[in-house]
């Protein structure tokens, strides 16, 4: 006989393909967390995947009416505690189950908004766009990590911001040619792609490695079964932040940089013997 328990495990298997297909170093990262976190976090990547998708694929559609669709779907989802969008359905247990803010997915909506009406962007506009795509994603997830620890998660709340932030401006750098000219978007603010040069890529560069810097004093301090997987994660993005960091900007500006698989390998053989020992 079907229970809803078979109907939570088909869409939260959905969820797990969906990071499976669309990310080889989070899924990296995910297997290395403890087994009680794969599921939720499998979730949150779902639901940021689809709407990223939304903003970033669906080029013959109207994308602003799928997106308004996505966010009124979501609100249904948790309200109601059940979807028939498997992703969703997901997405809503992990949000009640831990009690994410509706502050949290109402920003990261917001900023796929953004990157729908916007193509440049100043300080405020970027700085916008950074909390809502990227650090209240960090937030999500360090709620599920902290399983109601309200004392911890105010006290990581910073270093996972710094974290995300850090992987979505290693990602505009490593997407700077595609994002310029497949999309039409510059995401750092006053840059003019088509100029960029070496000082210019070297004070963005300066920013992200400040952010890495805060950001490991954070997952230093996560719960052990948290700690290593997104040790991984931070890992392969620095890997990657560091070979994009010796590259010229012409380099960057005409090619995507990439960590090869078996690199990856290597790095989850060094994190864990570190991880092992206490060395982080």
């Amino acid at each position: 006989m079907n229970t809803i328990a078979l109907y939570d495990a088909v869409c939260l298997k959905a969820s797990r393909h969906t990071t499976y297909s669309y990310s080889t170093s989070f899924s990296l990262g995910i297997r290395s967390l403890d087994r009680r976190y794969h599921d939720p976090i499998h979730a949150i990547y779902g639901f940021v995947r689809f709407a990223d998708e939304i903003v970033d694929t669906f080029h013959a559609h109207d994308k602003a009416t799928l997106l308004q669709r996505f966010r009124n779907d979501t609100y249904t989802a948790i309200a109601e505690g059940i979807s028939l969008n498997p992703i969703l359905h997901s997405f809503q247990q992990v949000v009640n189950r831990y009690g994410i803010e509706r502050e949290l997915y109402d920003t990261f909506l917001n900023s796929m908004d953004m990157d729908l009406r916007d193509t440049t962007h100043d300080l405020g506009s970027y700085e916008q766009y950074i909390l809502g795509s990227a650090e209240v994603v960090g937030l999500m997830c360090l709620r599920v990590f902290c399983e109601g620890d309200n004392a911890l998660y105010d006290r990581l709340r910073t270093p996972a911001m710094r974290l995300g932030a850090a992987f979505q401006k290693v990602n505009f750098l490593r997407d700077l040619k595609d994002d310029h000219h497949s999309l039409g978007r510059t995401y750092f603010p006053g840059v003019d792609v088509s100029r960029m040069d070496d000082t210019t890529k070297r004070a963005i560069e300066a920013d992200i490695a400040a952010d890495f810097d805060a950001a490991i004093l954070g997952i230093r301090q996560l719960p052990r079964g948290a700690r290593f997987g997104v040790y991984i994660a931070y890992v392969y993005y620095l890997n990657l932040f560091r070979k994009i960091k010796a590259l010229p900007t012409e380099r960057i500006l005409r090619e995507r940089v990439r960590v090869r698989n078996r690199r990856k390998l290597a790095l989850l053989t060094t994190s864990y013997l570190r991880h092992s020992f206490g060395l982080l």
